[in-house]
């Protein structure tokens, strides 16, 4: 069971270190705004909240656009929040968009009005980003240390679903299912249709299996994050006149979504409007909000809902003290805290620690040695040392097809110190470990460039004949000398002893090398290290 963290225990900064921060998310159905104080470690304390209904996604579904009333009250409510995020004096303050403006045509033209009459730069993210920021704010909030669970965050115009065990996200889905935008297309008004709830409902689980699969862990508990959770979470308290609860953390069955659902369905918008727990400006959009969770829950087989009062402002808070503290500045210069952050990674997914840094020695050692006669990426052999020590932290999920799973763990955390174009090249060469080769085809290569699939495929084929070096994961290799000619690619094992098991691991590994290159390889035991300089091949076999 999920433990909610407190901010009791918290030390604050000496007033001389005081900062204030300011971020404000624009969605589909409100503008809100979150002004802290950041604390001594990089924990914060909210000064002050704002939340305004301005309904900007209402007409992007049936339209295409933001209209331009609900454009209007978001330009004056953003006005209104500089105005108070100001007074604060924070130190930075950052807004956000997402689903509405992202997907509307005129969005961009929105964006150059809040710029020029607000003074306020708007940043538009994708869904996958959203979802990492709400993600990021559940991991501060809950101990996911070995559970499986499943993240959901639900706004007017879409909602992000994340996979996640042992606090690492595996995958991440963004569907068009907002709370705003499936009250209109079903015209949910005054009095729902029974007809029309039935079609929503065939509507949301229809896209649910079209857009996600099922998870391949069995979930302990699903986190809701949005609205749409926390006013189903006041709405049961006010049913069992449940007072002095925190919202934070509290824990709802399906049955209760499913009679709760019920229940509202009966009800004129008006009695649902004066319902205890409901916020207003939510009765119209609650049945939509409601359908979305009940499907959620049957989709992913899951019964226990817990829901998160934070999110994706929490999330940008977070990131903006990152920022602020030079975290990412600091992982730059120092290759200690990358390092570091690669251990912990590898240690909390795949006990296979000294095999990962066994591969990642001759990995680097085979990479240095051709470079040059091969014309390597320089730079490519730190990728390649990397993929190599995470190349089974997919194993957390499970053996089979660990490759795949190291791939989405690889590419959505965050390694200090590394690029998000580089950490898709690490994840790349993890992913193709073992198994198929690579192929263009594969939705993963299909994200890169021509030219970084060819470099993808030559880490992924040294670091297969690299892991063959350790079939016996014993770590008998000292070294390997590698040397090129015209008739192909020597690699001489230097062991104290016949590394017997390993020589036939890496042979039976020559294939996707022998693709790459055009070369044939050969792999022998050396009883003595020799200097063996590689050359340059004259022509390099088709």
């Amino acid at each position: 069971m999920p433990a909610q963290l407190t901010e009791d225990k918290q030390i604050y900064l000496s007033p001389e270190m005081t900062t204030r921060l300011g971020a404000i998310d624009i969605g589909s159905n409100s503008v809100r705004l979150m002004v802290v104080e950041v604390l001594r470690g990089g924990a914060y304390r909210i000064l002050d909240e704002e939340r305004e209904p301005t309904r900007l996604g209402r007409s992007v579904s049936s339209l295409g656009r933001l209209d331009d009333d609900s454009i209007d009250r978001t330009v004056q409510a953003l006005r209104t929040f500089k105005q108070i995020a100001a007074g604060y004096q924070v130190s930075a303050l950052r807004t956000i968009a997402t689903c509405a403006v992202r997907e509307a045509r005129n969005g961009p033209e929105f964006c150059r009005r809040v710029r020029e009459e607000v003074g306020l730069e708007v940043e538009v993210i994708p869904g996958d980003r959203e979802a990492r920021l709400a993600f990021s704010s559940v991991q501060h909030a809950f101990d996911l240390s070995g559970k499986n669970a499943i993240v959901a965050d639900i706004g007017g115009g879409s909602t992000e679903i994340i996979f996640a065990t042992g606090g690492l996200i595996e995958s991440i889905f963004s569907t068009p299912l907002g709370a705003v935008r499936l009250t209109e297309q079903f015209g949910l008004g005054e009095q729902a249709a029974p007809a029309d709830l039935a079609r929503l409902a065939d509507e949301v689980a229809s896209c649910l299996k079209k857009r996600t699969t099922r998870p391949l862990f069995a979930p302990h508990f699903m986190v809701g994050s949005g609205g749409t959770f926390t006013t189903l979470a006041e709405l049961m308290m006010a049913a069992k006149k449940q007072v002095d609860i925190p919202v934070a953390g509290y824990k709802v069955s399906q049955a209760e979504v499913r009679h709760l659902l019920d229940r509202l369905a009966k009800m004129p918008l008006r009695a649902r409007r004066s319902m205890a727990g409901m916020t207003p400006d939510r009765a119209d959009i609650i049945l939509a909000g409601l359908t979305i969770i009940d499907a959620l829950l049957t989709r992913f087989r899951v019964n226990t809902l817990v829901i998160h009062t934070r999110g994706v402002r929490d999330g940008l808070v977070r990131e903006m003290i990152d920022d602020l503290l030079g975290g990412a500045a600091t992982a730059d210069t120092d290759p200690t805290h990358r390092d570091e952050a690669i251990e912990r990674l590898a240690a909390a997914c795949s006990g296979e620690l000294e095999h990962g840094r066994q591969v990642a020695r001759l990995a680097g050692r085979i990479y240095e040695q051709l470079a040059e006669p091969l014309a390597l990426v320089p730079g490519d052999r730190l990728l390649l040392e990397i993929a190599a020590r995470l190349q089974d932290v997919g194993y957390v999920i499970n053996y089979d097809q660990h490759h795949k799973h190291s791939y989405h763990l690889i590419r959505n955390s965050r390694l200090p110190g590394i690029r998000a174009h580089d950490l898709e090249l690490v994840a790349n060469v993890a992913r193709y470990h073992r198994g198929a080769h690579p192929k263009r085809k594969h939705e993963n290569l299909a994200r890169i460039s021509a030219e970084d699939q060819q470099r993808v495929q030559r880490m992924a084929a040294i670091l297969r004949l690299a892991g063959g070096l350790d079939r016996s994961r014993s770590q008998l290799v000292r070294d390997v000398l590698a040397s090129v000619s015209d008739d192909g690619v020597v690699l001489e094992v230097m062991a104290d002893e016949e590394p017997q098991v390993d020589v036939w691991g890496a042979e039976r590994r020559t294939e996707l090398f022998e693709q790459a290159f055009g070369l044939p390889v050969a792999i022998r035991w050396g009883t003595a290290r020799k200097d063996k300089p590689a050359r340059r091949p004259a022509k390099p076999k088709k």
